[in-house]
């Protein structure tokens, strides 16, 4: 067969479609590579993946909501950080060695300074009795609302009230790049850590195990950490304990005195702290769970109106301790004009009538209760109520970072119980002053929002703000422990005041 002669224009179509050819098919190899790729980073960037919401999705605020999506999609993967044979000098020596060397690269290179970078935090992986165990036992029964205290107060809100530790350890084990704060780490080698998350969830554990059978898991808990040769090399200093709720670890909590403690508040009446256990300088007040919805700048503006009563109060009007000033309040201001003070608790019908109350109100009514601090203040403060403090021995969340003069005012104990004085100052507030400090509760609001995923400038992210301030003084406490002598003074000075408080009561 004759070959068909090629023109120019033929030719130059035969080019063309080879060129396409040709581009297909690399443009097809190259999405190959890309998924085989994708694939095989998935599987391996993050060792324990979990699914988690995408950085733009809604932050979820419920406790309840987010624990049963986090149990569905954790509890079953897990691993057990327990270590046999603790006892022997070599294994805390040697995990000294390779953390002080690490550290001494560290401070080696140029841009080497402990606030500017993210805190390294260690999990523990806990046995599953200290944690999930725990967080499953409360979602298999937080509907029960017959389960009460002794005052009447339901048992599970007040665990959702305490619940720092879900909140920050749900954040610290979600995948790197799912979080969205960056001013903390997770490391996977204990050798790495600035600090260490102990994840034992103590306040479900007092409230929902019998007596006897909690305090046996205490011990356990204490055994299992200070077994840790991280825990034996600082002596606790550089670990964080969550105990939210001040009758938490009660029983035990003398023995890691060191460690990092996450707090309502400080309580220097001694009634729930002993001396030298708790300290600013060490601890960490951190804010309960808001009982009520947050009231967002669309709502605070509709309400603006319907805020009527000048002050309002719903709660215990009767406490133990520093709350005997709830009695002498109340004497002062029930029969008030624009006052509104009730008796109540945190239960449904409670949270209802406590979230219509001080979305009506200008000023909320916050005084001490059986500790200085309760959760009606951030209830006043995401519903665009100013709190009026009268606690004076409270101490704030997050007092380095915020300044409460801008949302809350103070008044001492002895002011207020002063015939008409608080009234008086009250009704002295002028109205401009009273628009500014409730746009700012809005602005404020977000700080005492805990969510899942944890969000920039809330709570969990201003936690590690608050203690990244302390992270140089952490490690000077535990290189100064570990070359003090045995006949040199005391290491800090709460240990000496104590010393000398012993000293002085058994000379009396």
């Amino acid at each position: 067969m004759a070959l068909l002669k090629q023109t120019p224009l033929t030719i130059a179509r035969s080019n063309a479609k080879s060129q396409i050819l040709l581009f297909t098919l690399s443009l097809f190899a190259f999405s190959l590579l890309f998924v085989l790729f994708s694939v095989t980073r998935n599987s391996y960037s993050d060792p324990y993946p979990y699914p988690y919401p995408t950085p733009n999705a809604k932050p979820e605020t419920s406790f309840a909501a987010s624990l049963e999506r986090f149990l569905a999609q954790t509890s079953q993967r897990f691993r057990d950080d327990t270590i046999t044979s603790l006892t022997e000098d070599g294994v805390v020596r040697k995990f000294d060695d390779v953390a002080s060397k690490i550290e001494r690269q560290r401070v080696n290179e140029d841009s080497y300074y402990p606030l500017s970078l993210p805190i390294r935090v260690y999990v523990y992986e806990m046995p599953r009795k200290f944690t999930y165990d725990l967080l499953w036992l409360f979602r298999n029964t937080y509907k029960d609302t017959s389960n009460l205290t002794s005052n009447g107060s339901p048992v599970h809100r007040l665990i959702e009230q305490h619940s720092i530790d879900y909140w920050l350890w749900a954040d610290l084990i979600a995948p790197e790049s799912e979080r969205l704060l960056k001013n903390v780490v997770r490391v996977r080698l204990q050798e790495e850590a600035d600090l260490f998350y102990i994840p034992f969830f103590t306040t479900i554990s007092f409230f929902l195990l019998e007596k006897q059978q909690c305090k046996a898991l205490y011990r356990e808990a204490l055994k299992w950490v200070t077994d840790q040769p991280a825990w034996k090399r600082s002596e606790g200093r550089d670990h964080i304990l969550p105990v939210h709720h001040p009758w938490s670890f009660k029983s035990v909590r003398r023995y890691m005195k060191n460690a990092i403690w996450l707090l309502p508040d400080m309580d220097s009446t001694g009634n729930w702290y002993k001396p030298g256990q708790v300290s600013l300088e060490k601890d960490l007040i951190l804010p309960y769970v808001p009982n009520v919805d947050f009231c967002d700048v669309k709502c605070v503006s509709e309400s603006e109106s319907k805020r009527s009563t000048l002050l309002f109060f719903r709660g215990r009007l009767k406490r133990n301790a520093g709350g005997k000033i709830r009695a002498k309040l109340v004497a002062e201001l029930s029969s008030a004009e624009g006052v509104v003070i009730e008796e109540g608790t945190a239960g449904e019908v409670g949270k209802a009538a406590a979230q219509n109350g001080m979305r009506r109100s200008i000023f909320c009514l916050n005084p001490a209760g059986d500790t200085p601090s309760s959760a009606r203040l951030f209830d006043a403060i995401v519903s665009g109520c100013i709190p009026v403090i009268v606690s004076d021995e409270l101490e704030l969340p997050f007092e380095g970072i915020l300044d409460y003069r801008k949302i809350a005012l103070f008044v001492s104990s002895s002011d207020a119980t002063q015939p008409g004085y608080l009234l008086k100052f009250l009704r002295g507030i002028s109205p401009a002053q009273i628009r500014e400090m409730r746009r700012n509760l809005v602005q404020y609001s977000r700080h005492f929002l805990y969510s899942s995923p944890a969000q920039p400038l809330g709570p969990e992210d201003l936690v590690w703000r608050m203690i990244a301030g302390k992270l140089v003084n952490i490690k000077l406490h535990t290189r100064r422990s570990q070359r003090v002598v045995k006949e040199s003074r005391s290491i800090c000075t709460c240990d000496c005041r104590r010393a000398n408080f012993t000293s002085t009561t058994s000379l009396s």
